[in-house]
């Protein structure tokens, strides 16, 4: 058998086959078609109505504030803020504990001060049963979010 002397050259195709793309998008098209209405399904739900007042009992927060020397002033139940030491504080602070687990405790520092003061508020504040505490911020006006 012979064959010829020629062999036929093939050209390079610049041409990119987008068929396959094509039945991918259309099976991810009937895929959402499908999808799209499930996800919308409501079921109507008549809840009762009441007329009772909502629980609101917010009382005022204690507040510890250290000052810029370290000393500590406690205002608590909207009061007047007096001078304490921190072992005071421990057994009054767990006193409002004790009476109410979920009492406010917050503690405000000084501008000036130094931050080991709150840190070392913050764990006596723990040692006396406090679980959750906040920490007080007074927005500044000013330049650039807030920084002078």
């Amino acid at each position: 058998m012979r064959t010829s002397g020629r062999r036929k050259r093939y050209k390079l195709k610049s041409e990119i086959n987008v068929v396959p793309y094509i039945d991918v998008m259309l099976v991810l098209l009937i895929i959402f078609m499908v999808t799209t209405p499930m996800l919308k399904s409501n079921v109507d739900v008549n809840l009762p109505q009441a007329d009772a007042k909502s629980l609101k009992e917010k009382k005022d927060p204690v507040i510890v504030t250290v000052k810029t020397d370290g000393s500590l002033l406690l205002t608590a139940d909207g009061g007047k803020a007096e001078p304490i030491d921190v072992d005071t504080l421990k057994l009054k602070i767990g006193a409002f504990v004790k009476a109410n687990p979920d009492v406010n405790v917050l503690v405000a520092g000084d501008t000036d001060g130094k931050y080991g003061g709150v840190v070392a508020v913050m764990a006596d504040l723990q040692q006396a049963g406090v679980s959750k505490v906040g920490l007080m911020a007074q927005p500044q006006s000013g330049g650039k979010n807030g920084r002078k």
